[in-house]
C-alpha cells in the first residue's frame, strides 16, 4: 500500500510507506509535482541530509534494491537516482514516466544509453565533488605506510615500549618525502590536486598518460616505463578504459624500485591483483595501498586475502571519495541537476 497524495491542508510532512520497511515518503506542504526514487539509498550513507530534495515533490527511498525490484519500485516514477544499479530496458522498461536518470557517482557503466536515448530519458551523472577527499586519503594512506605506522602503533599497543631502554625505537627505518620522486598515473583533476600537495612536500613529481594525451602544461610528463623505473611514490588517479586495464601486472611493478610505494585509488581492475601479490611476496616493491579493487565488495577468492602483513599492504573499503563533505557536495549538485532539468 502506497500512501497517496493528500490535500494541501492535511498531508503530513513524512508518512510512511506501508509494505516497504526500507523506503517512506517525504511530501513537501504545497502541490506535488514530481515523484523521485532513490532506489539504492545506503549507497551515499545515513549521515546526509536529503531535505533538499522534498521540495521536488514526494520522495521514496529504498535502501537497497535487486534487479527484479526496480521495475515495481519506479512505475511511476519521473526522477529515479542510483548508484550502481543496472539502468536497461530489463529494469525501467515499466517506467511510464520516467524523464531523468541521475547517477551519484561519475562513472555511468551502469547506463544502457543507447536504450535511454531511445525512450528520449535523459541522464546525469557528477564529477569533480571527490577531489579533496580522495586526495587526502592519498595522502593517508601514503603516511600510514612510508612511516610504518602500524608497526609503530602496535609496538606501544603491546607493551613492548613501557618501561624500554631509550624513548625511541628505531627499528623501521623510514624516510622523508622531501626530494622524492612521485609519479602520477593519470593527471585529471585528483591527480593534479595530488601533485599540488607532494611538490608542497618537497617531492619532485612526474606523470604518465596511459592513452598518450598531450603533455599538460606546468607538469613534467614522462614515459610510463620511465615513471615506474625511477619513482620513489607511484599513485593511481586514473579510469578504467582499454589504455589501463591491467596496466598494473607484474611486468609493471618488477620495473618500479625495491623501495617504492604503490597506491591505486583509480579502479581496480587497473591492477592484476594476483601479480601486486606475487610482488609483495617476492620484495618487487616495498609496500602496496589499495582503495579500490577488481571485485566489489571483496570476492572470497581475491589473491590479496591471503596477505596480512598490513605494514606492506593497506586495503580500504572503497572510502577515499566518502568525506561528509564530499557526499554532501555529491547530493547538492544532484538537487541541482533536478532542478535545472525541470526548470524549477
Amino acid at each position: 500500500l502506497i500512501i497517496h497524495t493528500l490535500s494541501d491542508e492535511v498531508r503530513p510532512p513524512q508518512a510512511y510507506i506501508a509494505g516497504c520497511p526500507d523506503g517512506y515518503t517525504t511530501n513537501e506542504r504545497g502541490r506535488q509535482t514530481m515523484k523521485l526514487v532513490f532506489l539504492d539509498v545506503k549507497t551515499i550513507g545515513d549521515d546526509l541530509d536529503l531535505s533538499p530534495f522534498d521540495q521536488f515533490g514526494e520522495v521514496v527511498k529504498y535502501s537497497f534494491s535487486a534487479p527484479s525490484e526496480v521495475p515495481g519500485r519506479i512505475q511511476d516514477a519521473d526522477v529515479i537516482i542510483v548508484n550502481k544499479i543496472q539502468i536497461n530496458e530489463t529494469t525501467i522498461g515499466s517506467a511510464k514516466n520516467l524523464k531523468l536518470v541521475c547517477v551519484t557517482a561519475t562513472g555511468t557503466n551502469n547506463l544502457d544509453k543507447d536504450y535511454l536515448d531511445k525512450r528520449g530519458i535523459a541522464w546525469r551523472n557528477v564529477a569533480g565533488y571527490s577531489t579533496e577527499s580522495v586526495a587526502q586519503h592519498t595522502f593517508a594512506m601514503l603516511f600510514y605506510l612510508l612511516e610504518h605506522l602500524r608497526y609503530y602503533d602496535d609496538y606501544v599497543k603491546e607493551d613492548h615500549y613501557t618501561n624500554d631502554t631509550i624513548f625511541t625505537h628505531f627499528a623501521q627505518t623510514f624516510y622523508e618525502l622531501k626530494g622524492k620522486i612521485w609519479g602520477i598515473i593519470g593527471l585529471g583533476n585528483i591527480g593534479r590536486r595530488v601533485a599540488a600537495i607532494a611538490e608542497a612536500f618537497g617531492a619532485q613529481v612526474i606523470y604518465a598518460s596511459p592513452s598518450g594525451a598531450a603533455p599538460q602544461e606546468g607538469y613534467h610528463q614522462v614515459s610510463l616505463d620511465t615513471l615506474l623505473e625511477t619513482s620513489d611514490i607511484v599513485s593511481v588517479h586514473a579510469p578504467l578504459n582499454e589504455h589501463t586495464e591491467h596496466l598494473m601486472n607484474l611486468n609493471a611493478f618488477c620495473k618500479m624500485k625495491k623501495s617504492a610505494i604503490f597506491l591505486n585509488l583509480g579502479r581496480g581492475p587497473i591492477v592484476v591483483e594476483a601479480d601486486l601479490k606475487t610482488a609483495l611476496e617476492t620484495n618487487e616493491i616495498q609496500a602496496a595501498g589499495l582503495d579500490v579493487l577488481c571485485v566489489e565488495p571483496m570476492s572470497e577468492d581475491n589473491p590479496l586475502r591471503g596477505f596480512t602483513d598490513s605494514n606492506r599492504l593497506l586495503i580500504t573499503p572503497h572510502i577515499a571519495w566518502a568525506s561528509i563533505e564530499a557526499r554532501t557536495k555529491l547530493m547538492n549538485i544532484i538537487a541541482g541537476q533536478i532542478q535545472e532539468f525541470f526548470g524549477l
